[in-house]
């Protein structure tokens, strides 16, 4: 008989911009920050963790070998901690919250914990692609499927530029349409700052000042640009030729990592802790690998459909900003509104840091709704390959949260 899976708690870096304050720490050591400040704030015996899986994009160079146990093994948690590493793209984390959450569903395990690490400024985005490539190890993109994707014949990915665009076009979206978006992005986040709606989730991590090099504690997101317009961002230059996107209508290259304690109902009473969400439903998408970025429509609807749920029922919506067409198709596509999705801002103001972005806006989306005292919440991303996760949470509170301690 399969069990709940609950949320007991959930905490992130703050995202550091590129070549920033967090551009010289190591990818375990920013991965052993997390888990540290879990076991730190639950006061949860390491020994009991079952298992350790974090998403993770560009595994090469210090992000190769498992940057999931080399995590682990640079934390408190014991070395009897087991650890792995999972890629689904920009979703990587998300879906490390969905191995979890099946592992305990099952009870194959009662406690692990998912989340991700990403450093863009050490290993630039691809760079395994790239270094392959030139290494004459070959190219992702193979002849059989530049046959039956011809826009990709010759190329070593797809493109999410492309994707971005034709997203845009498929759904009706303006060049002025797109930079509003993005200026509210800033600005949401700009007041969440100001109003500490992150304090709960962001670890404070030791880094170095960009411009000295002296030693600094990034405690908030750093991209953040208070008081930008979408006159300003009208007039930047577009990614693609005669395109609509832009630099300022795109997720921002950053460092970072996050993570999130899952469990079953046989974890809390190991444990003893309370959880804070019940996770509702899991859900996943393909889509045309070309188009690459419209798969979050397919994964919301079927991510509601398994909870019986419509989309008027879900309270707080956070879909990654990977570019502002990607959050834009999926309020026109399921009849979302504005205010109800990414209410403190998100990836084009905070950061996308690839293999962390998914339990990074999972931590969001709890406090969000405990800010909110609303029900439920879904996450969900576009990912490369024409991928999409979505997640649906159910905020616990009061009474509830004390008949879930069992």
């Amino acid at each position: 008989m399969s069990q709940a899976a609950y949320i007991v708690d959930c905490v992130r870096t703050a995202g550091g911009k590129r070549k920033g304050t967090l551009a010289q720490c190591h990818p375990a050591d920013l991965g052993a920050t997390v888990l540290d400040a879990l076991l730190d704030r639950t006061k949860l015996d390491g020994a009991l963790v079952d298992d350790v899986i974090f998403g993770c994009v560009s595994q090469i160079g210090a992000q190769s070998t498992n940057i999931a146990r080399n995590a682990v093994l640079a934390s408190k948690l014991p070395v009897s901690v087991p650890a792995t590493t999972v890629d689904r793209q920009c979703g990587s984390s998300q879906q490390a919250i969905h191995f979890a959450a099946q592992a305990v569903m099952s009870g194959t395990q009662d406690i692990v914990i998912a989340g991700g690490v990403e450093v863009m400024s050490l290993i630039t985005i691809g760079a395994n692609a790239v270094v392959g490539l030139k290494a004459g190890l070959g190219a992702p993109v193979s002849d059989k499927i530049g046959e039956k994707f011809p826009e990709a014949a010759g190329q070593p990915v797809f493109s999410q530029f492309v994707g971005a665009e034709l997203v845009a076009k498929e759904f009706g979206l303006a060049r002025a349409e797109l930079d509003a978006f993005a200026a509210e992005s800033h600005a949401r986040a700009a007041r969440a700052q100001k109003a500490g709606a992150f304090a709960n989730e962001i670890v404070p991590v030791a880094g170095k000042d960009p411009k000295t090099g002296a030693d600094a504690v990034l405690a908030h997101d750093e991209g953040v640009r208070a008081g930008v317009t979408a006159e300003a961002l009208g007039k930047l230059k577009t990614l693609q030729p005669d395109g609509l996107l832009t630099a300022g209508s795109a997720s921002q290259i950053t460092d970072g990592a996050s993570a999130v304690l899952i469990m079953n109902e046989a974890g809390l009473r190991k444990s003893g802790l309370t959880p804070r969400a019940k996770i509702v439903s899991l859900a996943l998408a393909g889509d045309d690998p070309v188009i690459m970025l419209r798969a979050p429509v397919p994964a919301s609807r079927a991510a509601l459909k398994k909870a019986g749920l419509k989309a008027a029922d879900i309270d707080l919506w956070e879909i990654n900003e990977a570019f502002s067409s990607v959050p834009l198709a999926v309020m026109k596509a399921l009849e979302v509104p504005r205010s109800k999705v990414n209410v403190n801002g998100g990836a084009i103001a905070l950061g996308h840091p690839l293999g962390a972005t998914g339990a990074k806006l999972m931590g969001t989306l709890v406090n969000a709704l405990e800010a909110n005292k609303k029900r439920y919440g879904l996450l969900t991303m576009c990912e490369g390959g024409g991928l999409a996760n979505a997640t649906i949470i159910e905020r616990i509170d009061g009474q509830r949260k004390l008949e879930a301690k069992l």
